[in-house]
């Protein structure tokens, strides 16, 4: 049966294979795993770092990873949606699944940049959890390109592309939010700098200051 208005999901695939076909598009949203399609004879990924777009009446095989997660926009094909047929997901994307109104989500991604071919992956997800479990290391663009089997200076534009950030503005920025939580938990000032990857304490009060505009204890005041 044809859909007149958009409406939104957001569905958890087990594995399975499946092949079908409908008469109204579909937008793809990832939210976390991976899915491999082919689409009227071309094969395609999904992943949280790209959504794509499954035109009407397009026949097409998928198949996910177990507990991947997806944000389904069913749509009726109108002017202008073919702009999703490959589109790089931003960090804006990440509030996707607690919003209900298909129409609001669709017009967000209908501003996101497109992507004019198949890129590899770049999951934000998980090049947080890389970065968080070992913040205090060194981290230069050519080893969080090698988590994703990229050429330093692919990584940098994909990141620039998807966060609008460079590399090392990513990790800075990173850096600061785990600092401030733990300066909130009472953690000294040295010890946070420490475990975030500041030479010293002053370093990361400076570092505060310029990118946040604030100090440790502003921070610490917060939870007063």
């Amino acid at each position: 049966m044809s859909i007149l208005q958009p409406t939104s999901a957001v569905r958890t695939y087990d594995g399975t294979a499946h092949v079908h076909v409908h008469d109204h598009a579909q937008v793809m949203v990832p939210l976390a795993g991976r899915m491999e399609l082919e689409v009227s004879g071309h094969s395609l990924f999904t992943d949280p770092s790209c959504g794509m777009l499954i035109p009407a009446g397009a026949r097409h095989a998928y198949h996910a990873q177990p507990g991947t997660r997806i944000l389904v926009i069913d749509t009726p094909e109108f002017a202008g949606l073919e702009r999703l047929r490959r589109f790089a997901l931003t960090s804006a994307c990440r509030t996707l699944d607690s919003q209900g109104d298909a129409g609001r989500q669709l017009a967000l991604l209908l501003g996101l940049p497109a992507i004019l071919s198949s890129r590899r992956g770049l999951d934000l997800t998980r090049l947080d959890a890389a970065l968080t479990q070992a913040l205090h290391e060194p981290w230069p663009t050519a080893r969080m390109a090698r988590l994703f089997h990229l050429s330093p200076q692919r990584f940098h534009a994909r990141l620039l592309e998807l966060a609008g950030c460079t590399p090392g503005d990513y990790l800075r920025a990173l850096r600061l939010e785990h600092a401030s939580a733990a300066l909130m938990q009472g953690t000294t000032l040295e010890v946070a700098a420490a475990r975030v990857g500041y030479r010293s304490g002053s370093a990361l009060a400076y570092a505060l200051r310029r990118d946040r505009g604030t100090g440790a204890r502003m921070i610490r005041q917060r939870v007063s």
